[in-house]
């Protein structure tokens, strides 16, 4: 128990630290038994009962959608719709005759941009902490195609509120979905290595380093903080300090890291009169 609201705690402060959109976690603890199967394998064992509570500015579920349209109760679904717009998106007006459309478009839009926020510091939202999670579906990289199946769910739900060229409209700026999503990503990550302009072997870069990290097992935050820490010259010559671990590690442990600096470098050495300082403090802004 105490470990569970110790994780919690850091779990708060580190998303407020970097400004992650999510929700806030509450913990109440009952003296009360409760049976419960941990392993989901049979062996049912008695703990103390606890509720986890989650706290956002809305709740607005998609299933809450689901349901009523498989139900068939098409006003009660106008009316939650229209509340949730109301409410929560203030930029759509009322009257507009596509608003449903123009809620779809933002509700994915918005989706594109936080998950690839959650990707760019290693953050995964769903992490389920035991075995029932055999398919790796909440895993942290299959974060993208979950949100792509919700946002399938949610046009589904939208569907009998739109006219057929409403629905074509939905139906394109679905299909645009991963393009958003990779260009938010792809924006993130040449900001954490410090680069500036557009080059045509960015995204290999990226790729490249994500895919030593993965084969190392090594520390997302550290390594990132990390390199915008070093110096251009003491990365070059792989001499790292204690206090860049981090780094040391990863230059260790995989024999292709030698070639990602000499990439990384090359990108680097791209921009005009740029400083370690500089380049630096944008890596760390």
């Amino acid at each position: 128990f105490k470990c569970l609201v110790l994780n919690i705690i850091i779990l708060f402060i580190f998303t407020f630290s970097i400004f992650l959109p999510l929700l806030f976690v509450s913990l109440v603890v009952s003296e009360e038994p409760v049976w419960r199967d941990p392993f989901y394998n049979g062996s049912v064992i008695k703990e103390r009962g606890a509720v986890v509570l989650r706290l956002a500015k809305s709740w607005f579920r998609i299933s809450s959608l689901e349901i009523l349209t498989r139900t068939g109760e098409l006003d009660v679904l106008r009316t939650l719709l229209d509340f949730v717009i109301k409410e929560h998106f203030k930029s759509i007006a009322t009257n507009d005759p596509d608003k449903y459309v123009v809620f779809f478009s933002r509700v994915l839009n918005e989706t594109a941009h936080l998950i690839a926020h959650w990707m760019s510091v290693g953050f995964a939202h769903d992490f389920v902490p035991n075995t029932s999670d055999d398919e790796g579906r909440y895993s942290i990289g299959a974060q993208a195609n979950v949100g792509l199946f919700n946002l399938q769910k949610l046009l589904e739900a939208l569907k009998p509120l739109l006219t057929s060229d409403q629905l074509s409209q939905s139906l394109q700026i679905l299909r645009e979905y991963p393009q958003i999503y990779h260009q938010r990503f792809h924006e993130l990550f040449k900001a954490k290595l410090g680069f500036l302009g557009n080059e045509e072997k960015d995204s290999y870069v990226i790729a490249f380093l994500l895919k030593l990290m993965e084969d190392t097992g090594a520390d997302f935050t550290m390594t990132f903080r990390q390199l915008s820490e070093v110096t251009l010259s003491r990365l070059q010559k792989g001499s790292f300090a204690p206090s860049l671990w981090a780094l040391s590690d990863l230059s260790s442990s995989h024999k292709h890291f030698r070639d990602f600096v000499q990439l990384y470098l090359q990108r680097l050495l791209m921009i005009i009169s740029d400083s370690d300082e500089e380049r630096q403090h944008r890596m760390q802004g």
